[in-house]
């Protein structure tokens, strides 16, 4: 399997369009694609800057000559969940039409879409992107090939490696900035090549505050990680 990362921009998809003059972003729950009647059913999640621009993407969104369904499924604030149908777009006949599916949830922001698409052979893969070209602006941005062993190791781990992204996502932006701040200084080499108090004198705070943010990143990431570690223990044992 061929699993491509791909940064796309299409000309005839309505997300896009309304992403490009709102500040709003749209991520994909679920998805499903009828090739009969050539139409793309999604459940998305609508993340815009203010309830404002929440309304005014949403509105934009349900005007455009490519959707056919759009509805709200729960509000709160800024973000909604929605579900939608909309015209089968240029990119989506093409990958389809050379043997390609999608192989994760998608987002779309700024007038840009990240894809994740798989293919089961290279001359799959190169036709779909010539095709490509022809309508559409994007970049491949990774590209992994997988054997059967890898991919199954992949599946069977999924849950691991969930955990690990659970455990990555609770940091606080501090929190975060602070960790990889230290990470990328060098304060977890041997010898270190930064200090608490170099690294409080970045954050312009007491070493105190760097070291409690710090040990706040390594608990919840270490935590996460000895969690993924234990699944993959009892997956490799079952």
């Amino acid at each position: 399997m061929i699993d491509l990362d791909i940064d796309m921009r299409q000309y005839d998809c309505p997300f896009i369009d309304t992403t490009d003059d709102v500040d709003i972003a749209f991520s994909a729950v679920q998805w499903q694609l009828d090739t009969d009647d050539e139409q793309l059913e999604t459940r998305l999640v609508a993340k815009a800057d203010s309830t404002d621009a929440l309304e005014q993407g949403l509105h934009q969104l349900r005007d455009h000559p490519n959707m056919r369904e759009c509805y709200i499924l729960s509000k709160r604030d800024s973000v909604a969940q929605i579900g939608t149908k909309i015209d089968e777009t240029n990119a989506m006949r093409t990958i389809q039409d050379n043997g390609g599916y999608i192989t994760g949830p998608f987002r779309i922001e700024d007038g840009r879409e990240r894809w994740h698409v798989g293919f089961d052979a290279d001359d799959d893969e190169d036709r779909a992107l010539a095709e490509l070209e022809r309508h559409n602006e994007y970049t491949v941005e990774d590209r992994d090939s997988f054997g059967p062993t890898e991919l199954f190791d992949l599946l069977e781990n999924s849950d691991s490696a969930i955990r690990l992204l659970e455990g990555c996502r609770s940091l606080t932006p501090t929190e975060r900035e602070t960790f990889a701040t230290a990470s990328r200084e060098g304060y977890y080499e041997t010898p270190r090549e930064t200090t608490l108090e170099e690294l409080a004198d970045h954050f312009d705070v007491s070493k105190t505050a760097v070291s409690m943010n710090l040990r706040r990143s390594e608990r919840k990431v270490l935590k996460a990680a000895l969690t993924a570690l234990e699944n993959i223990d009892e997956s490799t044992t079952q």
